[in-house]
């Protein structure tokens, strides 16, 4: 993306952030999922189909999708600090407090009291903070494994995102074995979905064990972001990603979108996955940019098999603090026009709507809510899905 445009993007995420606190403040959060009426509106492009091959299954593993613990913790710190327009980087929550109170933050004051013991000491590095944070406890974080079976049997794994809190990642790393795999460097990429707190923040617990570990970001991160990968003690090869299709594996590919998102924070990474003989599966780590562009642009870009959409997985951001809202009734009713035969939900998804794609009927995998995670009706922490054969 050129300065130019990437300068206007940020304008327009001002202007449209603003838009949504007029709306409501949490309600502005999904404001591009919520608009099947102009969506249907747009004219059809042409379709480009991109070939990016073909692999023979994914299998992913719910790591954790519990990113906090109390909505109204962090609905009002977001709140008592200024709305949803704050700089994520100065809410004073943990890595980055300072001990100054609610909007007082600062990167460099917060990372200051810890660097040093990055990535090593996570365990010292998190007392520091809890100490200078507020409401330390309600951070957990999102991360998931995906194993790519290659047509010749191959498996190839990845991380989509690291997580929040140092403690509960590095937790919820050893329950699933991820810190063995990351020591072993049988883990080939991280992909950080955006720049948020609970999908980026707890990066040291994968550098931990793999500082070396190939990283792909989207390359509307800020000034903050790209130090904190630094001051992690990275030392590997970092990928910024500035094309809309990023090829990884036959088969895998990283989707970029350009959407501006709450608490100063611009444009997510997806990924897609051409099964052979079975179709499309897209992953999101919160699919900010909302699940009927996700699924639009992977129709008018990619080639996939059957010419089809088989699953979904990961967090759809369509109701994250179960605040429904009967508008959300035409996006459950428009992502059933898509035909997908295996859904696995969590996270920003929302425990409302996983009772809706339920009761709607759509083959929703259901999990077993163990690890702190609230319901089975969605895919929890420590539960598995598998597309393909």
């Amino acid at each position: 993306m050129s300065n130019d445009k990437k300068n206007l993007s940020r304008r327009d995420f001002v202007k449209g952030a603003a838009t949504g606190l007029v709306a409501g403040a949490f309600a502005g959060m999904g404001m591009y999922s919520y608009s099947p009426m102009a969506y249907d509106s747009l004219e059809k492009p042409q379709r480009k189909q991109h070939d990016f091959g073909a692999c023979r299954n994914v299998r992913v593993t719910n790591i954790s999708e519990t990113s906090w613990f109390n909505n109204a913790h962090l609905i009002g710190d977001i709140h008592e600090a200024g709305g949803l327009l704050v700089n994520q980087y100065t809410l004073n929550w943990p890595p980055f407090a300072n001990g100054k109170g609610s909007a007082q933050g600062n990167y460099e004051e917060g990372i200051g009291s810890i660097k040093e013991l990055l990535p090593n000491d996570l365990k010292k590095a998190w007392e520091i903070q809890k100490e200078l944070a507020l409401h330390p406890d309600n951070a957990g974080g999102y991360s998931c494994l995906i194993e790519v079976e290659a047509l010749d049997g191959t498996i190839h794994k990845y991380l989509l995102d690291t997580g929040w809190s140092y403690e509960w990642m590095e937790d919820s790393f050893k329950r699933e074995g991820i810190d063995k795999m990351l020591c072993d460097q049988e883990i080939e990429a991280l992909i950080i979905s955006h720049e948020h707190w609970d999908h980026f923040w707890g990066l040291p617990a994968t550098v931990k064990y793999d500082n070396r570990i190939p990283l792909y970001v989207h390359d509307g991160f800020y000034e903050e972001g790209l130090q904190y990968i630094e001051d992690c003690g990275y030392k590997g090869d970092l990928t910024i990603v500035d094309q809309p299709i990023t090829e990884i594996v036959p088969g895998m590919a990283v989707l970029k979108f350009d959407v501006p998102i709450i608490n100063r924070v611009f444009g997510e990474t997806s990924l897609a996955f051409n099964i052979k003989d079975r179709g499309l599966v897209l992953i999101s780590g919160c699919c900010h940019q909302g699940i009927l562009k996700f699924a639009d642009f992977a129709y008018t870009n990619l080639k996939y098999d059957n010419d089809k959409f088989y699953g979904i997985y990961g967090g759809l951001h369509i109701s994250p603090f179960e605040d429904w809202d009967p508008k959300y009734d035409d996006l459950v009713i428009s992502l059933g026009q898509w035909g997908f035969e295996r859904i696995g939900c969590n996270h920003c998804t929302g425990h409302l709507t996983a009772k809706k794609f339920i009761e709607a009927g759509y083959p929703v995998v259901r999990g077993t809510a163990r690890f702190r995670s609230a319901s089975k009706d969605y895919l929890g922490n420590g539960d598995k899905i598998t597309f393909g054969c």
